[in-house]
């Protein structure tokens, strides 16, 4: 991987991850006391006790010796504290690892071709002849571009390009003054349209419209007011149906809007460790297992290396203008607006059922962060769309180690078979 130095060197702790850390130290901990937990009173607390309780009490037909023995029927507390230790510092030394990692992006950017505001228009494949087939991928507002670049040999840009396809990457930036204003009629009917139109001039010919993530769902919007600049649609992980898979959770996220708002009258923004909470909240042990096991690798594998890679992206985000993260939590999450037919651009309702363009769906079937069934609406809704589900994850999918496979061979086929007079 670009930048990776031999870990016997020594290694400064420059990584602020996994973030925010005490959040994840203050979970890993309440698990301990969870495990460790001996009074029967626990129970009501912690529902997960009964299961150990019962597993450590002796058997009703067992031997009467037995029962006298064992007078208070738990669990062996003893056993209990020294796994739940070893679950502690297996996770310290995992983070203590990665933080020390000598291992660093250095990829330099390719050519911008269009800037506005903090937001640039990043070409891959400038070097090509004119007429390769043109891509322009729009990631999510709340994490940086460029794990769609990650590193020379987990760059899905750069492997498209050495496929002779000419793929731009809309980096979105972090919100300044301007962008904290935003609504997302700004983003997308200004910002947005205005890239499609840039990388379009440049390209020589209509796009295909590639949204990751929430740039999926802000893609649809796009697609559906601009078709004359596309030739095709292609949505990775793009979340529709907000309330697929567990509408609770979903709808918890709207509620929590109001207790968010102090922090964003502060600075206009919901700032990166509250968002990088909210995704932890989706799987609470999520992140103390991957360092749990990343403390086992060695520092110097492929593995542990692209390991490294994808928790510096997730350390490095972006945080959400405040009228966006209302929309988002609020009606994205809370009132599964875009499901509903409910969710507006620039005041009209954004119908995927209304898309005429040749549309390439794909969505992990590991994706913890949007639930297969949320993408498959998308699926279903557009004519014609073509569904595509690797056996990954939400990030795995375009950056892990077997995204080749999974997702950028098939892209590239489909792309290669669209019929060059397509669109509108």
């Amino acid at each position: 991987m670009s930048g990776f130095v031999h870990p016997g060197l020594p290694g400064p702790l420059l990584r602020r991850g996994p973030r925010p850390l005490l959040l994840h130290l203050t979970l890993a901990m309440l698990r301990s006391a969870n495990s460790a937990g001996a009074s029967r009173s626990w129970s009501s607390v912690w529902p997960a006790m009964n299961v150990l309780l019962q597993a450590g009490a002796p058997r009703a037909d067992g031997p009467a010796d037995a029962r006298a023995e064992s007078p208070a029927a738990g669990p062996d507390l003893a056993a209990l504290f020294q796994a739940a230790a070893g679950r502690d510092a297996a996770l310290v030394r995992g983070i203590a690892a990665y933080r020390r990692h000598p291992a660093r992006r250095l990829l330099a950017d390719p050519p911008v071709v269009w800037t506005e505001g903090e937001t640039r228009l990043l070409d891959y494949g400038a070097a090509l002849p004119p007429g390769a087939p043109a891509l322009l991928f729009v990631p999510s507002l709340v994490n940086r571009a460029y794990v769609l670049d990650l590193a020379e040999d987990r760059s899905l840009m750069r492997w498209l390009a050495r496929q002779r396809l000419r793929p731009f990457l809309l980096d979105w930036g972090w919100p300044g003054a301007a962008e904290r204003g935003f609504s997302l009629t700004d983003y997308v009917a200004g910002r947005l349209e205005r890239a499609m139109a840039a990388a379009a001039a440049v390209a020589g010919d209509r796009l295909v419209l590639a949204g990751y993530c929430m740039g999926g769902t802000l893609a649809v919007a796009a697609a559906q007011r601009r078709p004359d600049l596309l030739r095709a649609l292609v949505l990775l992980a793009a979340p529709w149906d907000f309330h697929a898979g567990d509408p609770r959770a979903a709808a918890m996220a709207g509620r929590v809007l109001p207790c968010l708002e102090p922090a964003m009258a502060l600075s206009g923004t919901l700032s990166i460790d509250l968002l990088q909470t909210l995704f932890t909240l989706l799987d609470p042990d999520g992140v103390a297992a991957k360092y749990r096991a990343f403390a086992r690798q060695d520092p110097a594998s492929p593995r542990a290396r692209l390991f490294v890679a994808l928790e510096d992206w997730l350390a490095d985000g972006v945080p959400l203008g405040a009228a966006v993260a209302r929309e988002v939590l609020g009606g994205w999450y809370g009132a599964n607006s875009p499901a509903q037919g409910a969710w507006r651009i620039a005041g009209l309702p954004v119908a995927p059922q209304s898309l005429r363009l040749p549309t390439f769906v794909a969505a992990p079937a590991r994706d913890r962060i949007v639930p297969p069934e949320s993408a498959f609406s998308l699926a279903q809704a557009i004519p014609g769309a073509v569904w595509h589900q690797p056996g990954a994850g939400h990030v795995g999918m375009v950056a892990g180690s077997g995204a080749e496979r999974a997702l950028w061979r098939p892209l590239r086929d489909w792309v290669a078979a669209l019929p060059s007079g397509i669109g509108r």
